[in-house]
C-alpha cells in the first residue's frame, strides 16, 4: 500500500460547537510528485482516487491499532480530492484535537493500493486508480497543497517509518506504458509505502544496528543503507577539514586492513528441526502448555440383532509440555564498537544466533532418541551383502504400520551409520546407495545418499535425516507427525554497561519438543 503525505495543514477549530468533531480539507493534490525514499517520483492524476464505496478510515500516522474516524465526504477536484472526516470521540480523538490546535499536528496523508498505474523511463511512477484505504494525519508534509480548512479532532502521532514502493517498474518501448496490479488477497498485509521529504539520516546505535539486522529483509536494508550514506558524508566532511595533510601524517585516521571475511568452520544447520518442522510455540501466559493425545480410541464391531452395540469410552491424556530457553550472550567494549566496521558485529551476532540454531537441534536430536522404542531389529554389518540392513528396516517400519497402519518417513541416523549406509555394496562391489546418473539409477540400488553431499539423501523412500547431534551408532526409523517441534524465537537484547564501556548482547529463545507417539520412532541396533 502507498501512503502519500500530503502538505501542511491548517487548523480551524470549531470552538463552542461540542457536538461537531470533523475535519474537512485536500487529501492530496493532483500532478503534484512526491518523492519516497528509494528516489521513485509518485504522481496522482485526477479520478485516480474513489468518491464512493466503502469509507477509508482515518487514522494517526498510517497506525491501523489507532482509527479515530472515518472519511464521511470526499469530492474530486481538478485541484485534488477534497475530504470531510469524522472524528470519534475517543480519548485518542480529544487528544489530537489539542495538537491540532497547537499546530503540532497540521498535515494530512492518504494510504492507497495502486490499482492502475504507468512507469515513465525516467522512473517516475504515474497513479491512475487506485483503492483508497485510510487518511491520516501527519506532522510532517511531503506534498505541496493539501491542507485542512476546518478542524474539531485531529489526531497525535509520530514520525513516520519510512519504505520503499513494492512494485516494480515493468520493461518498456515508449516513454511511458500502463500496467494493472495483481490484486491482493485479504489475508495478505501488504508493507506500507510512506512518501515524503527526504531528511538527515542519524547515525544508528550499535544495538539500534543490530536489531535492524536481525528484522532482516527491507528493515537492514535500509539501515545498512542510509549508515554507508552517513559514513560517506563524514569521510567528506574529514577530508575537506584536513586540507593538505597527507594521510601518511595520521596513521590512526586510517583503518587496519583485514583480509577477506572471517573463516566460518561450523555449519549453522538444524537438520531434525528442518526435516521434523518447527511450529509455533502456544502463547500461553505459562511456562507450560498441554498437548493432548488420545490413549483408548472408541470401538466398532460386528451386531447381533436386539443385542448391545460395541462401546468403548475415548480416553485423552493431558500431557504437559514444558517451554524451556535457549539463549546466549557476548559482551563488546565500546571500542570494538566504535572502530570496527559494522560487519564484525553482523559476524559476532551471527555466531551467537547460529550457537542457538546448533544448541536447539541438539535439544531436539535428544528427544527424539530419547522418545524411540526398540523396535528389535539388528542390522549386521556385513561387506557384500546388504540383507540384514533391508531386513531391518523393512522390520522397523512394520513396526509402525501394525500399530496404526501408518507408514515410516525418515531415516534418523549419525555421521558414523550415513557411512556405514554409503558404503554398502552388493556382491558384485555396486554401491546399493549410489548416485543418479544422467536420471538413471543402477537396478541394484535401493536409494541414494546423494554423494558427499547432504541434500536429495534417500534409503528405500525415506528421507534420510544425518546429524552430529546424535550419538554414535544412531539409527531411527520414524513417522514425522510422531515427533513434534515448538519454538518462538526472541532474537536480540542488548544492555550497555558504563562501568566498564561496553554493551552485552543476548540471543534467545523458547523451544520445545513432544514425542506424542513413541510407537513411531523405532531404533535399530548397529552390530
Amino acid at each position: 500500500m502507498i501512503k502519500l503525505i500530503a502538505s501542511q495543514v491548517t487548523i480551524d477549530a470549531a470552538a463552542g460547537e461540542a457536538g461537531r468533531r470533523e475535519i474537512t480539507g485536500i487529501a492530496v493534490p493532483y500532478d503534484v510528485a512526491a518523492t519516497v525514499s528509494d528516489g521513485t517520483t509518485v504522481i496522482i492524476k485526477q479520478g485516480a482516487l474513489p468518491v464512493d464505496g466503502k469509507a477509508p478510515r482515518l487514522y494517526m500516522n498510517h497506525d491501523a491499532t489507532n482509527a479515530i474516524g472515518i472519511v464521511t465526504e470526499r469530492v474530486d477536484t481538478p485541484e485534488g480530492m477534497m475530504f470531510t472526516a469524522k472524528i470519534s470521540k475517543t480519548q485518542s480523538g480529544d487528544e489530537a484535537l489539542i495538537l491540532a490546535q497547537d499546530g503540532v499536528l497540521d498535515s494530512v496523508s492518504i494510504g492507497i493500493n495502486p490499482v492502475k498505474y504507468t512507469t515513465a523511463k525516467d522512473g517516475t511512477v504515474t497513479v491512475t486508480a487506485a483503492d483508497w484505504i485510510e487518511l491520516s494525519l501527519v506532522p510532517v508534509p511531503a506534498f505541496a497543497g493539501a491542507i485542512i480548512t476546518d478542524i474539531a479532532a485531529s489526531i497525535p502521532q509520530d514520525e513516520p517509518e519510512i519504505s520503499t514502493i513494492e512494485t516494480e517498474p515493468t520493461q518498456e518501448t515508449e516513454p511511458m506504458s500502463e500496467a494493472t496490479i495483481p490484486a491482493v488477497e485479504a489475508t495478505i498485509p501488504t508493507a506500507p509505502i510512506f512518501a515524503q521529504a527526504k531528511r538527515k539520516f542519524v547515525m544508528p546505535t550499535a544495538g539500534e544496528y543490530l536489531a535492524a539486522m536481525h528484522a532482516g529483509g527491507d528493515t537492514f536494508h535500509n539501515v545498512n543503507a542510509a549508515y554507508k550514506e552517513a559514513v560517506r558524508d563524514q569521510q567528506s566532511a574529514l577530508q575537506a577539514a584536513a586540507g593538505d595533510v597527507l594521510t601518511t601524517d595520521t596513521p590512526g585516521l586510517l583503518p587496519v586492513p583485514v583480509l577477506g571475511p572471517v573463516f566460518q568452520d561450523l555449519n549453522f544447520v538444524r537438520p531434525v528441526v528442518t526435516a521434523f518442522g518447527a511450529r509455533s510455540m502456544p502463547n500461553t501466559p505459562s511456562k507450560t502448555f498441554i498437548r493432548p493425545t488420545i490413549t483408548t480410541h472408541t470401538s466398532a464391531a460386528t451386531q447381533t440383532e436386539g443385542s448391545a452395540v460395541s462401546a468403548t469410552t475415548m480416553v485423552i491424556a493431558s500431557n504437559t509440555v514444558t517451554k524451556s530457553t535457549v539463549a546466549g550472550q557476548v559482551t563488546l567494549t565500546m571500542q570494538d564498537m566504535d572502530f570496527t566496521d559494522p560487519a564484525s558485529m553482523n559476524i559476532i551476532l551471527n555466531d551467537l544466533a547460529g550457537e542457538y540454531l546448533i544448541k536447539t537441534d541438539d535439544i531436539a536430536a535428544d528427544a527424539l532418541v530419547s522418545g524411540k522404542t526398540a523396535s528389535g531389529s539388528t542390522w549386521t554389518v556385513t561387506a557384500g551383502d546388504p540383507t540384514s540392513l533391508i531386513s531391518s528396516l523393512y522390520d522397523a517400519a512394520r513396526e509402525i504400520a501394525e500399530d496404526s497402519n501408518y507408514f515410516p518417513t525418515h531415516l534418523c541416523v549419525s555421521p558414523d551409520v550415513w557411512e556405514k549406509l554409503g558404503a554398502q555394496l552388493d556382491s558384485n562391489k555396486r554401491p546399493v546407495l549410489g548416485y543418479v546418473t544422467d536420471g538413471i539409477m543402477g537396478q541394484n540400488s535401493i536409494g541414494k545418499v546423494g554423494g558427499m553431499g547432504y541434500n536429495n539423501m534417500n534409503v528405500m523412500g525415506l528421507q534420510l535425516v544425518v546429524d552430529n547431534n546424535f550419538a554414535s551408532g544412531t539409527m531411527l526409523v520414524v513417522y514425522a507427525p510422531g515427533f513434534e517441534i515448538y519454538e518462538a524465537q526472541q532474537g536480540v537484547l542488548s544492555i550497555a554497561n558504563p562501568s566498564t564501556l561496553s554493551r552485552t548482547f543476548s540471543y534467545y529463545g523458547y523451544f520445545s519438543t513432544f514425542v506424542a507417539k513413541s510407537s513411531f520412532i523405532q531404533g535399530i541396533v548397529i552390530a
